[in-house]
C-alpha cells in the first residue's frame, strides 16, 4: 500500500493542488479526483482524515463526507480499521469500465446534434493545451487533459450528468492504466483526440463516433497488452542493476588512503 504520511506540508502540496480554496465536500472530493486523474495519488494510496483535514483547512467531518461521496462514486474504498484508500481496481474492473464508457461516450456521439461554434473552440483549445503539456515534462498536467478531454466532450454537449459519470470512469481507468503500466503512449491519444474534434468541426458525427470507439479501444488494448505480459516485469524491472558494475573505473572511485597529519 501506498501511504500519504503527513511529512511535511510540500509532500502533500505535491499531491493535491492547493492553489484554490476547497472548503464544501463536493469541492474537496473534486479536487481529490483531479489528483486521481492527473496520476498524482495512486492506486492503494491510503486518505488520512487528520491529514486531509489540516492540508485544506476543514474538520474531519467534511473530510468524512467528501470520502464518502467518493466511496459513492467507487473510487475511494473504506474499511472500519484500516481506513480510507484509493481504490486498486483489478482487470475485470477495467474491461467494465471500459464497457461503459463505449456505451456511454459512444451513444452521446450516435445521437448527439452538431457543435456550435464556440463548442468546437473550446475543445481545440483544449486539445492545444494537451499537445503543450506533451512538449513539457509534467506529467500530472498532460495526464489529466487527456482524462479530462473526454468529459469536456460531454459538457461540450450539455450534458453535465452524463460528464459527471464519465468523470468518475475515466478516472477508474487512469487507476488501472497506473497499476497495470498502460503501454498506449499519450501522443497517440492526443493525436486521437485531435481527429475527433475534427471530425466534430466539419460536422461528421459519425465520423466521430467511429474514431471514438478506435480511440477506446486502442487504450484499452494498451492495458491488455500489459496484462497480457509476464506479471513478474513489473518487479524484474525494479530489481534490475542501475548499470553493468564491471564498467565502473575502479580506480575513479577507489577510497583514498588515509594520511594522518
Amino acid at each position: 500500500m501506498y501511504q500519504l504520511e503527513l511529512t511535511g506540508w510540500h509532500t502533500i502540496c505535491c499531491v493535491i493542488n492547493m492553489t484554490a480554496a476547497a472548503k464544501s465536500s463536493t469541492q474537496i472530493a473534486e479536487r481529490i479526483t483531479e489528483a486521481m486523474l492527473a496520476r498524482k495519488l495512486a492506486p492503494g494510496t491510503r486518505l488520512g482524515e487528520q491529514q486531509l483535514a489540516e492540508l485544506f483547512g476543514v474538520s474531519r467531518t467534511q473530510i468524512r463526507e467528501a470520502l464518502t461521496r467518493l466511496v459513492t462514486r467507487g473510487i475511494v474504498t473504506v474499511s472500519a480499521r484500516r481506513g480510507w484508500y484509493v481504490i486498486e481496481p483489478t482487470s475485470e474492473d477495467a474491461r467494465d469500465a471500459f464497457e461503459a464508457r463505449r456505451v456511454l461516450e459512444l451513444g452521446l456521439l450516435r445521437h448527439a446534434r452538431p457543435l456550435s461554434a464556440e463548442a468546437i473552440k473550446a475543445l481545440r483549445l483544449h486539445v492545444e493545451h494537451e499537445q503543450v503539456a506533451l512538449e513539457g515534462d509534467d506529467v500530472a498536467t498532460r495526464s489529466f487533459l487527456l482524462g479530462d478531454f473526454h468529459v469536456c466532450l460531454c459538457e461540450s454537449f450539455g450534458n453535465s450528468l452524463l460528464a459527471d459519470t464519465l468523470r468518475d470512469l475515466t478516472t477508474r481507468t487512469t487507476l488501472t492504466a497506473m497499476q497495470y503500466q498502460s503501454s498506449h503512449h499519450a501522443k497517440q491519444s492526443c493525436a486521437e483526440h485531435v481527429g475527433i474534434v475534427a471530425a466534430l468541426e466539419s460536422g461528421d458525427l459519425a465520423q466521430a463516433e467511429q474514431l471514438m470507439h478506435d480511440h477506446l479501444c486502442n487504450v484499452e488494448a494498451g492495458l491488455e497488452a500489459s496484462l497480457r505480459s509476464d506479471p513478474l516485469s513489473p518487479l524484474q524491472q525494479a530489481l534490475a542493476p542501475l548499470t553493468d558494475r564491471n564498467s565502473f573505473d575502479k580506480q575513479s572511485f577507489a577510497i583514498p588512503p588515509y594520511h594522518p597529519s
